[in-house]
């Protein structure tokens, strides 16, 4: 990218960045290439060291941001001169900004590039037209596999052992996109302290340290605690779509971004395993998943809300592939207000929805399906919009096993048809406490679960569905002809 701006001719560079060594590394690479009889050197300025270069060493004098500039304008050969966070120097004196000014015309057509980096953009107003702007992404797979190579040589110096493969090198790029150079080279390092290996066994390593990075944002959190598709009651058609779109997913890159899954919308009642089908799509695509705080974003903490959601977005770019999961999207990405920081947020998550990279996997649950606009539902923002109704009675047969089991209770010690007649109209987190509150029962007593410890809890409960009747019959009224049933259709 860098070499075909500087071949345009450009003589003005801002690059956003947070990695001062890798922009100094691809401008040394670039200048290697640049002109066809001699390598372009590379001048580095920053405000405690000066000018300096491999070659000519420190340039006394040049502290000062003016200095550097006249020392630039002065110099006579071709050249890269990278400036580091030489972004407050343009913000804060009128004086530096006019010089920059003047180095737009004195370098242009001379080869002479200027390149500034910082991790924030901050670009004085009169040299937006004049300053081309490059935000450098995270590192590929391709730069990621090269650093493990060059890890894995330092290996037999340690005296440690490696067994692994090109394929498990780009298995493990993978698992480390989104990290810049220095944090994917951390990870890799705490994963061979806890077992001086590099392999598939050293995958659960990088992932915690990846998980550690990625929830310092604060506003993003990696879900570790995923869950499998048959340890979901019910939603057999959810579940055969997830499937049979499993397989179009991992064939993504040799697929139109027409076919490949972009992601879908979950509606329906509280309590009946939406959040729980999120963290199976995570494992049936085998791949890591992922949570945008939307109530972070808005608290304030992190700057502004829409910026700070434009930025969660282009992270989780970056950290593709993966499942993304808006939970509760209804209450923060609506339209309610066009023209305020709501409205912005939807207008681009709209916008982003049909654009964003092929490797991201979007999940979002809904509550409250009346507030969700017409944009949002329609067909080509999500792939598909499912509906989670109350469980029919084999279904929720089907969870009173699951949770049973999961407590290392052996299902068939009891007659579950019987409980059928007592929990119509349960959701499956109603089974699930119905199962908790009688095992504690029974472990307060020191004996085993009972048929009638299920029952008695049973007759007790009162579900959602008596309590907002309401509510959960005007939710399935609308979803009557607007969304996919997750479940066959209930018989009245």
């Amino acid at each position: 990218m860098l070499r075909e701006v500087f071949e345009s001719g450009r003589p003005l560079t801002y690059v956003r960045s947070s990695e001062e060594q890798r922009v100094g590394s691809v401008l040394r690479e670039v200048g290697l290439r640049l002109l066809p009889s001699t390598p372009v050197p590379v001048w580095t300025w920053s405000l405690t060291e000066g000018m300096w270069s491999d070659d000519e060493g420190s340039i006394a004098g040049t502290h000062d941001p003016r200095a550097a500039l006249d020392f630039i304008a002065a110099h006579e050969q071709a050249g890269i001169f990278h400036l580091k966070d030489f972004h407050e120097p343009l913000r804060g004196s009128p004086e530096i900004r006019r010089r920059f000014r003047d180095l737009y015309e004195s370098c242009l057509d001379r080869q002479k590039f200027i390149v500034i980096s910082s991790p924030v953009r901050a670009i004085p107003e009169e040299l937006e037209r004049s300053i081309m702007f490059v935000d450098l992404r995270s590192p590929d797979r391709i730069e990621l596999a090269a650093l493990l190579r060059d890890e894995v040589q330092k290996l037999p110096a340690a005296g440690a052992r490696d067994d692994a493969s090109d394929e498990v090198l780009l298995q493990m790029a993978g698992a480390l996109s989104g990290l810049t150079l220095d944090e994917a080279r951390y990870a890799l390092r705490r994963a061979l302290a806890t077992g001086l290996r590099l392999g598939p066994e050293s995958m659960p390593a990088l992932l915690e340290e990846k998980r550690l990075l990625v929830n310092r944002s604060g506003f993003i959190e990696y879900i570790a605690d995923v869950t499998k598709l048959g340890e979901i009651g019910g939603l057999e058609y959810l579940k055969k779509w997830l499937l049979e779109r499993r397989k179009l997913f991992q064939m993504r890159e040799s697929l139109s971004n027409d076919i490949v899954p972009k992601g879908i919308l979950m509606m329906g009642i509280p309590g009946c395993g939406k959040s729980l089908s999120v963290k199976a799509i995570a494992s049936c695509f085998e791949l890591p998943l992922y949570r945008i705080d939307m109530i972070e974003i808005f608290s304030g903490r992190h700057g502004k809300p829409e910026g700070v959601f434009v930025q969660a977005c282009r992270m989780m770019e970056d950290l593709a592939p993966a499942v993304l999961w808006f939970d509760e999207i209804e209450m923060g990405v609506t339209a309610t207000e066009s023209s305020g920081e709501q409205g912005r947020i939807f207008a681009f998550f709209l916008t982003w929805m049909q654009e964003k990279t092929r490797g991201l996997f979007v999940a979002a649950t809904a509550n409250r399906i009346d507030l969700l606009p017409a944009e949002m539902i329609r067909k080509g923002r999500f792939d598909e919009v499912f509906f989670v109704d109350l469980p029919l009675d084999d279904e929720r047969i089907e969870i009173f096993k699951i949770h049973l089991l999961r407590r290392g209770v052996e299902a068939a010690r009891f007659n579950l048809d019987e409980l059928t007649q007592f929990t119509i109209g349960w959701s499956g987190a109603e089974i699930e406490q119905c199962v908790v509150s009688a095992m504690t029962k029974a472990r307060l007593e020191d004996r085993e679960l009972t048929a009638d410890d299920l029952i008695g809890v049973a007759a007790r409960l009162v579900p959602l569905s008596r309590t907002m009747r309401e509510q959960i019959d005007h939710i399935s009224r609308w979803a009557f002809e607007r969304a996919v049933r997750a479940s066959p259709r209930r018989v009245v």
